[in-house]
């Protein structure tokens, strides 16, 4: 079945943070968007980060400058965007005899805190290490210096809800299946898995952020070979149980020069990654190896004093990286700058080669003052000065104390997941509740029916899944037995056809 014929400006494939960022962006520049993602938004490698907001320290070891200094700037940007879900952190790099020259990582630190003008983070600064702390006994001395974590899941929903406020259809579940230039643009077929339905619908020009399937789409959709190889780099996580206190993460320096970071997560655990294999499986089926499992526990317990074991891990994921290929360079040395193709015959369609999620936002730019030519009319840049949904505020602790002033039933934890997760959103989901009761069904560990229900009616959630690992993160904390009572409420309000 086919739905009728309408016609857009813009269609923007894959709801990633690159699709998601380029839609509010056009969106706001007063084009009429649509975005289409075969999945659920952030669903492959835009969930599977290492969480951070970060200039990439490391890159600059391969003189990649112009990209560090892009990443910084745009990590104020952000921060100041998205309080809500961005927060800095100190990163701390201990000193083992296989590390880097101390001189050498001075410098670095140096230009990393001098490359770019910065209004919310720290100088590093160098530091030494108390022998009764977690770390072996041996290391005395390091360094620290100051990132920001991120909730990359929710990045993207943010965006996306941005795009939707400019008027962006947002349209999850969808696949784009074929495309067929036509006078003044393209004839796309659009798939919609939920009802089993095609659409034919006419766009002016076409945005591929497909991430790792940019290349393998554009040639299917084509008919023509891509004009970039690309190398697929898998990047693998394990979550355990905190190994260390405090807010700080651990920059770890391997004796193959790469590095591994151990960073707080979710208050009960440790996040530990990553790694960085070469990747020929099937994208949609990527799972970390057991070299991969043993190589982060391995500098793991080189530097620390309590061992972990294979068994207490919680959580593992990977995701895939598109790089393009740089012939005789290994995976770690590959540039992770994005390249943009734009082709205008017959018709306008750009494909987005590699990226990061830190430079998500000067990309989207980079890619709608690329097609100005294709837009004459449309707006200026304006995302950087703008505030993400539920951004709008100046500190974390002054909207804890607006909320628990309102909502002081919710308690403290409660009121600071919320506040992590929505931001001043948290206003509008709660409205005028004034208990727990009038939040509905309680699905387990404080997560309730109206909090799902908004999820599901303005976040494009229609699974357990999408809510308790892309949208909250309550997965670690639900059983099997809760996962199943959502799934089946989620079935009956919200069926998927």
């Amino acid at each position: 079945m086919t739905d009728s014929q309408v016609s857009h400006d813009l269609l923007v494939i894959g709801g990633g943070v690159n699709g998601a960022g380029i839609a509010a962006d056009a969106a706001g520049r007063g084009l009429d968007v649509v975005l289409c993602e075969k999945s659920d938004l952030a669903s492959a490698t835009s969930s599977s980060s290492s969480k951070l907001i970060h200039g990439g320290l490391r890159y600059l070891e391969f003189y990649e400058f112009s990209l560090v200094r892009k990443a910084l700037r745009e990590r104020d940007v952000l921060a100041m965007a998205a309080p809500h879900i961005i927060r800095p952190m100190a990163f701390q790099i201990p000193q083992l005899p296989h590390s880097r020259n101390a001189l050498l990582i001075r410098a670095g630190l140096f230009l990393y805190d001098n490359l770019a003008r910065r209004q919310r983070f720290k100088h590093s600064s160098s530091i030494r290490f108390d022998r009764d702390g977690p770390l072996n006994a041996v290391i005395s001395k390091g360094f620290e210096y100051w990132d920001a974590q991120v909730d990359d899941s929710r990045l993207v929903v943010l965006n996306a809800l941005q795009a939707r406020q400019h008027g962006a259809s947002i349209l999850t579940r969808t696949e784009c299946t074929a495309i067929s230039p036509e006078e003044g643009g393209w004839q796309v077929t659009l798939h919609d898995h939920l009802k089993g339905l095609d659409s034919i619908r006419s766009f002016r020009a076409i945005v591929n952020a497909s991430g790792p399937w940019v290349a393998s789409l554009l040639e299917g959709l084509t008919h023509k070979p891509a004009p970039h190889r690309i190398r697929l780099v898998k990047g693998s996580h394990i979550v355990v149980p905190k190994i260390h206190d405090g807010e700080h993460a651990y920059l770890l320096q391997h004796h193959d020069g790469r590095v591994v970071f151990v960073i707080p997560y979710r208050e009960q655990y440790s996040l530990i990654g990553t790694t960085e294999k070469e990747f020929q499986g099937e994208l949609d089926r990527v799972e970390i190896s057991t070299d991969e499992i043993s190589y982060l526990i391995s500098i793991v317990n080189l530097y620390s004093k309590k061992s972990i074991l294979h068994s207490d891990i919680v959580n593992a994921y990977s995701g895939v990286r598109p790089l393009i290929d740089q012939q005789g360079k290994s995976a770690s040395k590959i540039s992770r700058e994005y390249r943009l193709e734009l082709s205008l015959d017959p018709s306008p369609l750009l494909s987005v080669y590699g990226g990061k999620v830190t430079t998500y936002r000067v990309l989207s730019e980079h890619v709608m003052n690329k097609l100005g030519r294709c837009f004459p009319g449309m707006g200026s840049a304006w995302t950087g000065q703008a505030r993400l949904p539920g951004g709008d505020f100046d500190l974390p602790e002054n909207l804890f104390n607006r909320l628990a002033t309102r909502y002081r039933w919710l308690g403290p934890d409660m009121i600071n997941r919320w506040l992590a997760s929505y931001g001043t959103l948290s206003f509008d989901i709660l409205g005028d509740a004034r208990g727990l009761d009038d939040l509905g069904m309680k699905f387990g560990n404080n997560l309730y029916q109206r909090e799902v229900d908004y999820l599901c009616r303005e976040e494009w959630a229609r699974t357990a899944e999408d809510i308790l690992w892309r949208r909250s993160k309550l997965g670690y904390q639900f059983d099997e037995k809760q996962t199943t009572s959502l799934s089946n409420y989620l079935k009956q309000s919200y069926p998927i056809n």
